[in-house]
């Protein structure tokens, strides 16, 4: 149980002291997509979709979460975001949706949970949009790409 950090000698469940730690800025990029009907791709691009549009909601549903992370995932620290940007890329060969944000702050500890977090609920706000014409849309590929900042340094993904 020593390697992972929430949890305490005994074994118990605790939010980690980061109070020592330097603030420095941090950031996170995480994406992920939705794999679709090509009918419900072409509502999206169209702008066709009688709930308004998709990718816009979608995009201030991933802002919004971002922010209410550590009220979703237990022992996450609550955070002063400084930036949350959420960019959509339709991927006709695949008949998708790429989400991808990027999260910023200036703190003692990282936002990777906050640019997962803003990309799963951009993506499950797409899905909800949607289900009326495509209740088979997949999400899939949810991950981080990169983090930086703090003492673990710099991490990018290898492809």
């Amino acid at each position: 149980m020593s390697d992972l950090t929430h949890f305490n000698q005994a074994g118990e469940a605790h939010m980690v002291d980061v109070g020592s730690k330097d603030v420095t800025k941090r950031v996170a990029v995480a994406e992920g997509q939705i794999n679709m009907l090509e009918s419900t791709l072409q509502l999206i691009k169209q702008g066709g979709h009688k709930k308004g549009d998709v990718l816009g909601i979608a995009r201030i549903a991933g802002i919004m979460a971002a922010k209410k992370t550590a009220d979703l995932i237990p022992l996450c620290h609550p955070l002063a975001l400084t930036k949350v940007t959420l960019d959509f890329k339709v991927l006709e060969d695949e008949v998708s949706v790429q989400c991808r944000a990027q999260v910023e702050t200036s703190g003692q500890t990282g936002v990777e949970m906050e640019a997962l977090t803003a990309v799963q609920v951009a993506l499950l706000t797409i899905y909800d949009m949607c289900k009326a014409v495509d209740r088979g849309m997949i999400m899939l590929d949810i991950r981080l790409l990169e983090k930086a900042g703090g003492k673990s340094g710099h991490w990018v993904r290898e492809l």
